[in-house]
């Protein structure tokens, strides 16, 4: 599949795949009709997808069976009014509709807005109103539909609500009931564009409302780089990634990329995260690639885990926050398989990663990948010498890569300010070794300047975790006389170090982060908490620490 995609598929080492590699983009390029249905065509009977649950279910479609499937989804789905570039939110967990019906739309021609069930009612009628939501497609769990529901009088653009059950609302259509009803979707004579949007994702808002972050019908090819050159599949591949389809890491490893190379895409259903439970589908299941952030192997070497079948796992990739040292090797120790890390926007596809043909170094996020121009550069705005920090950005002046959004909906003014001259511009910083890899240090925005010195929160972040009282952690800057700024700590304690909060925990601490990195970063105040302010996703919102801390000034 991906030879028709790419001028060279094989390589003999980074140096190779840096100087060779070359995405060829055909013209109306559709992933659900070129890929999905291409399979279908070729390999009728291959796995596509393998579901499963934490009940114990399971359900696999070939790429035969998802072709007639998503037909129908797209049949039904049209029957409803829904047409080219409408704008369709699926709030859909882990369930296996979700692939029925982000193909369909592309079938269709619609847009997915994928989001997570947290969502309230107050998020929910931002992100209708913000994109004119046409339908709601989403699992029919009791406290989905009821926010939806109480956001209706506030969404004058919605027309239709789905549930997959297994409630089914009053007023509410019935997705099953559609499918099993419907006249396949027949493709429409106008073929989509490879500019026509097929996907709008809020992204977290860590410093204000979410922007909407538009990609278009040539994403997908981009996703070739993680799934055969990161995430190291091929065609008898069964990869995990974990990820609630709410997010685009589900499209990074439950979608486009797995099935460009055709791999198998295995969907572990489950409410509740634990560590046993993801051991043993990947033991029962024998389960060959596995991706998630570094806190989930954190949690799976505190198992036993020479009580599961392992021996399937061939690789295994990492990405969204650092990688201790001591993870990495207890890792490797327990099952022989180096950790590989890999860095990406919502608005970019994998950017920097460690691949198969270099040596980890754990902490580190790798090399640039060559499917963008990828630079560094200082606030005087030239490249970055190695050891100096600069801001990631991709040059865009000779080559708009496919993978690079399209732009912020709707906001011309913040995409203006994200794309200039040439550049886009990714707000994160980085610093580059002598062998060319990245270290991330953290947002433009969340950097400390201290006594002449720009410390990144990630990596006293980074170094702070590292230390057994630690469960999280944000670094922040508060304005100083002498230094400008100094480092701050906010601390969630572990259970059994609570009742040590105090002055003699504070100066441990300090003196763990001088053992582990630079002396002059340490945080001079350390604040024990509850909890952390966060997004929806999960990430800390570092401008609400700082604003209280003003506050308090």
């Amino acid at each position: 599949m991906i030879e028709k995609y790419l001028k060279q598929t094989a390589f003999t080492d980074f140096e190779d795949f840096k100087a060779n590699y070359e995405l060829n983009v055909p013209e109306d390029f559709n992933f659900a009709y070129d890929v999905v249905d291409g399979w279908a065509a070729k390999e009728p009977n291959k796995r596509a997808l393998l579901w499963t649950n934490d009940k114990g279910e399971s359900r696999s479609f070939t790429f035969g069976e998802l072709k007639e499937i998503t037909d129908r989804t797209a049949g039904y789905l049209s029957s409803l009014g829904i047409g080219k570039g409408d704008m369709v939110m699926a709030i859909l967990k882990r369930r296996a509709e979700f692939w029925f019906t982000i193909i369909a739309l592309h079938k269709i021609g619609a847009v997915i807005i994928p989001a997570t069930h947290l969502l309230t009612k107050k998020d929910i009628v931002y992100r209708n109103n913000a994109a004119t939501i046409k339908a709601i497609i989403c699992d029919g769990d009791e406290q989905i539909t009821t926010h939806v529901n109480d956001a209706l009088p506030k969404s004058p653009s919605i027309e239709k609500l789905v549930s997959i059950g297994p409630i089914i609302p009053e007023g509410w259509e019935d997705f099953h009931k559609g499918i099993e009803n419907a006249e396949p979707f027949q493709r429409p004579a106008e073929p989509t564009k490879n500019d026509d949007p097929i996907i709008v994702s809020f992204t977290s808002g860590t410093t204000g409302d979410p922007k909407m972050v538009v990609l278009n019908s040539a994403y997908p090819l981009a996703h070739i780089v993680t799934a055969k050159y990161w995430q190291n599949l091929h065609h008898d591949s069964l990869h995990l990634t974990i990820a609630d389809t709410g997010w685009l890491k589900a499209v990074w490893g439950k979608l486009y990329g797995q099935w460009l190379v055709g791999a198998s895409v295995f969907v572990y259903d489950h409410e509740k995260f634990t560590p046993s439970d993801i051991l043993e589908v990947l033991s029962k299941y024998q389960v060959t690639s596995l991706c998630a952030p570094p806190t989930i192997f954190r949690f799976l070497i505190r198992e036993d885990m020479s009580k599961y079948d392992l021996s399937a796992l061939e690789w295994c990739t990492i990405a969204g926050e650092a990688l201790n040292p001591e993870v990495y090797n207890r890792f490797y120790d327990l099952t022989g398989i180096k950790l590989r890390e890999g860095y990406g926007q919502s608005e970019t596809t994998l950017s920097v990663f460690t691949s198969p043909w270099v040596e980890p170094k754990p902490g580190s996020m790798g090399l640039p990948s060559p499917h963008y121009d990828i630079d560094l550069l200082t606030p005087e705005g030239r490249s970055a010498e190695a050891g100096e920090q600069g801001q990631i950005v991709i040059r865009i002046d000779k080559n708009y890569p496919a993978g690079l959004f399209d732009g912020y909906y709707r906001n011309q003014k913040l995409t203006d300010e994200a794309m200039s001259d040439g550049i886009y511009y990714t707000g994160d910083l980085a610093w580059k070794d002598e062998d060319g890899y990245l270290w991330f240090v953290g947002r433009a925005d969340d950097v400390i300047k201290s006594s002449g010195y720009r410390i990144g929160p990630f990596e006293v972040e980074s170094a702070l975790m590292t230390h057994p009282a630690v469960v999280e952690c944000a670094i922040t800057g508060i304005p100083d006389e002498i230094r400008g700024q100094i480092v701050k700590a906010t601390v969630v304690l572990a259970p059994d170090y609570k009742e040590r909060a105090g002055d003699e925990l504070v100066k441990e601490l300090q003196n763990h982060v001088k053992e582990v990195t630079a002396p002059y970063k340490y945080p001079r105040q350390i604040e024990f908490v509850d909890e952390l302010p966060k997004t929806i996703s999960g990430k800390i919102r570092r401008v609400e620490i700082r604003e209280r801390d003003n506050e308090v000034e």
